[in-house]
């Protein structure tokens, strides 16, 4: 499964700054020049709203009912991007921009976002948006395996459920 460039960008930073442990202005700094982010540095103000943002995003992540999503993904889009256009900046190929090219990151990374995975839940459908299935583990993740049937963010916490339920039943027996 693979998403456009824009799209898996988008998608893709919203997945990374959603998992982000540290969210101080310092620690997104790299995650932002990780996913290729035009201007990354930031201050505090800009990382205080960029994750309140951020954290709007998570309820897409394993929402089973497509209406609900759709509803969200509308309603952050109306939020968020001011125009769609097509552009080439720093000699990228052509790509699409939800938001006109605004100097404030966080600004700039809402329409990002939401166009990315707006983009994601249309080509490739909201069920690829997940959350772990373990209890208590927050980390949300874009399902790209081949059948869309990823329900663990790792192996390690797919691992202690699994091992979880043979314990379980090993008592019971």
């Amino acid at each position: 499964m693979h998403f456009n460039t824009y799209g898996g960008t988008g998608a893709s930073v919203a997945v990374d700054l959603l998992n982000a442990a540290d969210r101080s202005a310092a620690a997104l700094v790299p995650v932002l020049r990780a996913n290729e982010i035009v201007r990354p540095d930031i201050d505090a103000d800009q990382a205080r709203r960029l994750m309140a943002w951020i954290e709007r995003l998570r309820p897409l992540f394993g929402e089973p009912d497509r209406d609900a999503q759709i509803a969200l993904i509308n309603q952050l889009l109306r939020e968020s991007a001011t125009c769609v256009q097509v552009s080439t900046h720093d000699g990228a190929a052509p790509h699409l921009h939800y938001v006109s090219q605004v100097h404030d990151t966080a600004e700039r990374l809402r329409g990002t976002t939401a166009g990315g995975l707006a983009v994601a839940i249309c080509g490739a459908g909201g069920d690829r948006l997940g959350c772990c299935a373990r209890d208590g583990c927050p980390t949300v993740f874009i399902d790209t395996s081949r059948n869309g049937r990823r329900r663990f963010c790792s192996v390690t916490c797919a691992n202690r459920v699994n091992v979880a339920a043979h314990r379980a039943r090993s008592a019971v027996t």
